[in-house]
């Protein structure tokens, strides 16, 4: 039956996205506001919760909501599916991603996603493309938008070992906006390179913001303990839900945030 249930969501999920993209796509390009645009993903969102609890069984924990900024921010994350992304942006009142440049060029959904002055990165064109990404990020927070970056800088399966990029430190140094940590389990529930969605309750963990001035080292080793331990938190939770997803199993059998973060 949950083979059954996570076949229909899948599918259920991407014709959703398609018919809304069409449908939405002329008013988008012509006549909405810059406040419209940035509507339109939300309701989307909101559509996409509403498949997880009927279909799947799946709702949403978002705990540390207090944390969630209104002004200029950094939103360092944890990346582990899709749900990621459209979740991130429906609880953020103005955000802006940093992401591939690849994305940019799909139909359709590269329209949508140049018309929401979200922030592309060729990551092979190595130290232009920080520079870029550092001028595009700074003209943002000029309008109060919260830059949200992957810290890892790429999906991760819930039990890979932390890998920190630089991106998000040189970020904090030059825009000299607060960095909120965000740790979150949706890999459990939604299995990488799998069909498979699992019901119970997937988690988002907003921690306090880091603020700004401190020096490099200082901040990663914050930013770093902050998300490894949230994910330690809500990851522990998940085992206590009535449905725990078969990963959380595994998860369980890592190492503290203290260990994982000395041995990475």
């Amino acid at each position: 039956m949950r083979m059954l249930r996570s076949i229909v969501f899948n599918v259920v999920w991407v014709v959703n996205l398609a018919v809304y993209m069409i449908i939405n796509i002329p008013l988008f390009l012509t006549v909405m506001s810059a406040e419209q645009r940035h509507e339109v993903p939300k309701r989307w969102a909101r559509q996409n919760y509403w498949l997880h609890r009927v279909i799947v069984g799946t709702r949403i924990d978002v705990q540390g909501r207090e944390n969630i900024p209104h002004g200029p921010a950094i939103i360092a994350s944890k990346h582990q599916s899709n749900w990621d992304f459209y979740v991130i942006n429906d609880l953020l009142p103005n955000s802006a991603f940093i992401l591939k440049d690849e994305l940019m060029r799909i139909p359709i959904f590269g329209r949508f996603v140049a018309g929401l002055n979200h922030i592309p990165i060729r990551r092979a064109d190595k130290g232009h493309a920080m520079r870029r990404m550092i001028a595009r990020a700074k003209k943002e927070v000029a309008q109060d938008r919260q830059i949200v970056v992957f810290a890892e800088g790429t999906r991760t399966i819930p039990t890979a070992e932390p890998a920190y990029r630089y991106g998000t430190t040189r970020m904090y140094l030059e825009l000299g906006v607060p960095v909120v940590p965000v740790a979150l389990n949706s890999g459990l529930y939604w299995e990488r390179k799998s069909f498979m969605r699992h019901p119970g309750k997937i988690r988002i963990r907003f921690m306090e913001p880091i603020p700004p001035g401190l020096d490099a080292d200082t901040f990663t080793e914050r930013m770093i303990t902050a998300i490894e331990s949230g994910m330690d938190t809500i990851n522990s939770e998940a085992l206590t839900d009535k449905h725990v997803p078969p990963l959380a199993l595994e998860v369980a059998k890592l190492p503290p945030a203290k260990e994982r973060i000395a041995r990475s």
